[in-house]
This record gives structure tokens, C-alpha cells and sequence, in this order.
């Protein structure tokens, strides 16, 4: 099993960053290489990738800044990408994720995610 950790540092506050990235309306709009676009459907929100639907939620807390992103085929075959956003001097903060190869997912679909 790969994985693959990405940083980005952004000169904007904490706060403002977390408040963004963990609304799930949001997600087209910041991961527009993997998300199209967002359904609801009886409840369940789906992402809309070039490979298909899957099932999408985001699971934050604030205090910590982490904000695990689960996805997946099915409601039994979620996997979590977790990332976080943390504190760094000056008002700025950056943003980590890091992206595990699942069992059933080739290489080349494990690249292209880490790259959207």
C-alpha cells in the first residue's frame, strides 16, 4: 500500500482556511480536479469524479483542525483521506493530506487522486 502526504502553505489565518475546506458545499470549488460537482440524494451526498459517483462526507472538529474526508463506492466501503489544517507564524497556516492506496485501486488511479 502507497501513500502520499501534500503540504500547502497559505498566508491566510487558520481559522478562515478550516472554515472553508470543511464545508462540504465547497469541496467543487477548491478540488476541482477530482470533485465536478456534489448530489444529495435521500440525505447522502455523493461526489461526481471523471470515474463515476461516490459516496462523500466530511468529518471536522475545529478545535484540532482535522478534516477527514470519506469517500468510497458504497456506504460499506468508505476510506477516510485524512488532512488537517494547522497553525504556522504570522497569521498564516498550511494544509496537509495525505492519500492511502486502497487494496482494490490501481496505480494509476492512486496517482491521479494524489494529483487532483
Amino acid at each position: 500500500m502507497q501513500s502520499k502526504t501534500a503540504t500547502v502553505v497559505l498566508s491566510t489565518p487558520k481559522e478562515k482556511v478550516f472554515a472553508y475546506l470543511a464545508n462540504i458545499e465547497n469541496m467543487p470549488k477548491w478540488s476541482t480536479e477530482f470533485c465536478k460537482q456534489l448530489k444529495t440524494i435521500d440525505g447522502k451526498t455523493k461526489v461526481v469524479t471523471d470515474k463515476g459517483e461516490l459516496f462523500f462526507q466530511i468529518r471536522a472538529d475545529e478545535k484540532t483542525g482535522v478534516i477527514d474526508l470519506i469517500i468510497g463506492p458504497t456506504e460499506d466501503q468508505m476510506n477516510a483521506i485524512p488532512s488537517r489544517v494547522v497553525d504556522l507564524p504570522g497569521g498564516a497556516c498550511a494544509y496537509l493530506f495525505t492519500l492511502f492506496q486502497a487494496p482494490n485501486m490501481s496505480d494509476e488511479d492512486f496517482e491521479h487522486g494524489y494529483r487532483s
